[in-house]
């Protein structure tokens, strides 16, 4: 019983309190660069966490081989392998996305949520904690663009998934697909949780 729920709060953990980007400040640069709409944001999203479980599962199992002056070369090949992965799977069955996502699929390979992970887990834990831990900062991380996505994507084009889902007479707010419209709704988002663990703390 005592496992179960040191394996639940570890889930957790990575979806609210130590969330990637609200909690961590971790990936900023995919998660500024690559929200502009719903579909980006959820492909980048599950890229990441498919790099960051099989990565965190390799580094667990190779733990006990890892020497201190050559673990972060280790950290480094193990991520772009998968990130290579990744990148060839979105060439071959998602060209057109692969395209727009451009070179932020391979930077995959020195977002700091990876390796954070890697050193700070996976390194030090067994396979299965290491699972659940990718699993779900993962997850903590799509979800938390797909709602920067969504939210950008609606005030920018009225639309969700690219299908219309605000009224005719709605004024979109072009700025919201700029770079400007991440930095303020990101902001704005940060503030909001923020707001909302202090009233949890209380």
């Amino acid at each position: 019983m005592a496992d179960d729920k040191k394996t639940f709060s570890v889930f957790l953990a990575g979806i609210w309190k130590e969330n990637p980007v609200f909690a961590l400040l971790l990936g900023m640069c995919p998660t500024l660069a690559v929200t502009g709409d719903v579909k980006s944001a959820l492909t980048m999203g599950l890229s990441a966490t498919f790099v960051l479980l099989c990565s965190n599962v390799v580094v667990s199992l190779l733990r006990g081989l890892l020497k201190p002056h050559l673990r972060i070369l280790i950290f480094t090949l193990t991520i772009s392998t998968f990130v290579t992965i990744a990148d060839l799977f979105l060439k071959a069955f998602l060209p057109d996305m692969s395209e727009k996502l451009g070179p932020y699929i391979p930077l995959i390979i020195v977002n700091c949520l990876i390796i954070c992970r890697a050193e700070a887990c996976a390194s030090k834990s067994g396979v299965w904690i290491s699972f659940v831990d990718g699993l779900g900062m993962g997850l903590g991380f799509t979800i938390t663009l797909c709602i920067l996505g969504a939210v950008r994507e609606i005030l920018s084009l009225g639309s969700l998934f690219g299908y219309r889902v605000m009224p005719d007479g709605f004024i979109t707010m072009f700025a919201f697909a700029l770079p400007v419209g991440a930095f303020v709704t990101l902001g704005l988002m940060l503030g909001l949780v923020n707001i909302i663990n202090t009233k949890l703390a209380k």
